[in-house]
């Protein structure tokens, strides 16, 4: 149990060889929830998205890919997960239309009122305080600017709170705690949904 505990530790922050194994099964184990996820962006057409949480890269490029005019930013505070992206998204860099940098999410030194497409898919379990961070999201989207959560867990099913248990910092949020976080960020709109038959959910807040 130690080695499994140290190993899904690497989830939050990913660093040396175990967050290297972590992030080589992130691309593939979180791709369903995140297709599932990205069809609700379809009313939406960005022209500057911020990728918070980039984890191993594969959502920074699968938006570069429905928004062919758009740039895009994407963040981690992991180091290892800034490389781990920009070598999965390096045509993209190398084109222009997307830089990778690490930062705080609860602290971001990005431009303000410049974003009109903020995501974070599996990733607010790790945020340090809800309201806070998403406070730091309204202020660099542009005014009717989106901010876009996808989690696997609704913060009720059992392997969410399974993983809470194993996972140091992590909290599975509801999707009315994290209404109420967005609303008091600032955010005016908020469209919560739930899949069928997993615990998914996909919440879009419009500032």
């Amino acid at each position: 149990m130690g080695f499994m505990k140290n190993f899904f530790n690497q989830t939050g922050r990913p660093s040396g060889l175990l967050g290297k194994f972590m992030l080589s099964t992130m691309n593939s184990g979180h791709a369903k929830p995140a297709d599932w996820g990205r069809g609700h962006l379809s009313e939406i057409s960005p022209k500057e998205i911020v990728e918070l949480g980039c984890g191993a890269g594969r959502n920074a490029g699968e938006l570069l890919k429905r928004y062919p005019a758009a740039t895009l930013t994407a963040i981690d505070h992991s180091p290892l997960s800034v490389e781990k992206t920009s070598e999965y998204n390096k045509t993209m860099i190398g084109s222009g239309r997307c830089k990778v940098q690490q930062g705080d999410v609860s602290d971001l030194q990005l431009e303000e009122n410049h974003f009109d497409l903020a995501t974070a898919f599996e990733t607010i379990y790790f945020w340090p305080g809800l309201e806070r961070c998403f406070a730091q999201v309204a202020k660099i989207l542009k005014q009717g600017g989106y901010f876009f959560i996808c989690n696997e867990s609704d913060g009720k099913d059992a392997a969410g709170k399974k993983f809470e248990r194993i996972i140091d910092g992590m909290t599975c949020y509801t999707p009315g705690q994290i209404e109420a976080a967005l609303k008091k960020a600032g955010f005016s709109e908020v469209a919560i949904d739930h899949h069928p038959n997993k615990p998914w959910i996909a919440i879009l807040a419009r500032k």
